[in-house]
């Protein structure tokens, strides 16, 4: 039995197709176990991130408190956006001498754009007193 041109093309075919189909399956196999690592990776910067950002709200909530504290916490509002606190040095005595605005942060934490905003107002004595009736 002689081989002939159209059976070695037919025989190429069928060995290109189930090449193709074995790649296939064999890509979706690594790409399968590339997602769940990819996945678990991503799920444990998730909890590590939202530790984080729950550890610095409990700080900025407890940081009145602490000895170091610029401001009486009994003279302290939390506001937590735009800025954590504004404070009224006196008001524990009916005479509010000075208005403190406070951003606590903590570790390596920065402002952002809006906190530096309001801290450049501030400074720069851009501040208003309304008082507004109904």
């Amino acid at each position: 039995m002689e081989i002939n041109s159209t059976q070695i093309i037919f025989g190429l075919v069928i060995l290109v197709i189930l090449s193709f189909f074995a790649g296939k399956s064999i890509g979706k196999r690594v790409m399968y176990e590339l997602m769940e690592k990819t996945i678990a990776k991503e799920r444990k910067d998730a909890v590590a991130k939202s530790r984080s950002v729950l550890k610095g709200h409990i700080t900025e909530q407890l940081s009145p408190f602490a000895e170091d504290f610029p401001v009486k916490a009994s003279e302290c509002r939390f506001l937590g956006a735009p800025t954590d606190f504004i404070c009224f040095t006196g008001l524990d005595e009916q005479n509010v001498t000075e208005i403190v605005f406070i951003e606590v942060k903590s570790g390596n934490a920065k402002m952002n754009k809006t906190e530096r905003s309001i801290a450049d107002a501030v400074r720069n004595k851009r501040v208003k007193f309304i008082e507004y009736r109904q």
